[in-house]
């Protein structure tokens, strides 16, 4: 999945961390939270971690919705102006299908057409990829492709996210077999192609075998069984073989699964602290992680949250270089909770910091050696220099 648009984007469209997550750096295809053990999900926000006034914001919120279901009033629509007064920058409220969706990203799913794309500097959203067997791969749409239009709205300039929600019919909560219809430019050519939303499975891990003794491990988001699937990575690579674990666009993930990844390259020991509330909490690696390969962490504007947890844990424990550019910034913890008409909240409560006790939030992770362009090849030059890859 890929994407360089931050989620700077409406509440109407994004609703919050999770939700953005779920959908971000990609059309149609969701990736997933930031989900911490008994914490709800890391996001960013703008307010300070373990505020004094976090329990009465929850409580603020609830009374509002319980006010208006009594008042014969949207109880969802009350919540969404408590949380905008509470200056929660991503705190957010979903329905109960757009909620269901979201724990279905978790599981690696989603309902969409199967293109991932980006917002170029001109502001025109181009296809980077799509999935094989897909509605949108049915219709023959292919990488380098222009999206144009959704439903005859125009996307050009509009943040990737506020595309995505138009791809997935979020506004009517469109489920699998809803029909979209994509303008769409190749060339000097332009169309339209209207196609059926589908229930298609994420590919969250993609390996790279070893070219040249190095192994890249892509992970495009952090979804359940992910961190498995890096373990399962590192230890097929080659022997000695230098590995690149690519999180460029890598949208977020369960926090779980992240650590679980931490754990393929680390012998135990921290992976990051949280708090819920003031009450501190610590995350740890698994012991038994290889932690003798060269290992090179490639990032850019796109790794958010669990990933930037992963980044920062590799970084500070010395274990990779990082190479890119500055990560998003987004490491905030939120909270959900269930409104009366089976809605629900998601309400920061804290912030997690690296090992070395570094906040993410606001200001994300910079990398040891900056690259753009040619961030891959600059990936390979770092690691071949770090020691024997072949």
């Amino acid at each position: 999945m890929s994407g360089r648009d931050p989620f700077c984007q409406s509440r109407r469209f994004g609703r919050g961390a999770a939700l953005t997550l779920v959908f971000a750096s990609v059309l149609a295809a969701g990736a997933a939270t930031g989900s911490f053990p008994d914490a709800g999900s890391a996001g960013s926000a703008a307010r300070p971690a373990g505020s004094a006034d976090t329990v009465g914001h929850h409580e603020d919120v609830a009374r509002a919705a319980a006010e208006a279901m009594a008042a014969g009033k949207s109880p969802m629509e009350a919540a969404e102006r408590a949380v905008s007064r509470s200056g929660d920058r991503w705190g957010a409220v979903y329905s109960q299908g757009e909620y269901q969706e979201f724990e279905e990203a978790l599981d690696g799913q989603y309902t969409g057409v199967g293109l991932w794309a980006r917002r170029e500097r001109d502001g025109r959203i181009e296809v980077t990829k799509v999935a094989a067997g897909s509605p949108a791969s049915s219709a023959g749409i292919t990488k380098g492709d222009r999206l144009r239009s959704v439903d005859g709205e125009k996307v050009d300039g509009r943040p990737v996210t506020e595309v995505v929600s138009l791809l997935r019919g979020d506004a009517t909560d469109a489920a699998a077999g809803t029909e979209v219809t994509l303008g769409l430019e190749r060339g000097t050519r332009t169309w339209s192609r209207t196609l059926r939303r589908a229930t298609l499975s994420t590919d969250s891990v993609t390996v790279q075998k070893a070219v040249a003794g190095v192994t890249v491990i892509t992970v495009a988001a952090f979804t359940k069984g992910v961190g498995d699937d890096v373990q399962a990575a590192v230890r097929q690579a080659p022997a000695g073989a230098g590995i690149i674990l690519d999180l460029r666009g890598n949208s977020g993930g369960l926090v779980t699964e992240a650590v679980t990844a931490a754990s393929a390259f680390l012998d135990g020991g921290l992976v990051a602290t949280y708090d819920v509330d003031g009450a501190q909490r610590a995350l740890h690696a698994d012991p038994g992680g290889d932690t003798t390969r060269p290992l090179v962490a490639l990032v850019d504007g796109g790794t958010m949250s669990a990933a930037e947890l992963l980044t920062g844990a590799l970084k500070d424990r010395g274990r990779a270089v990082v190479v890119g550019s500055r990560t998003f910034g987004k490491g905030s913890v939120q909270m959900p909770s269930r409104l009366p008409d089976g809605s629900v909240a998601e309400l920061t409560v804290g912030h997690y910091r690296t090992p070395s006790g570094r906040g993410v939030d606001g200001t994300g992770i910079t990398p040891d050696v900056e690259a753009d362009g040619a961030a891959l090849e600059r990936a390979r030059t770092v690691l071949s220099g770090l020691g024997d890859t072949t």
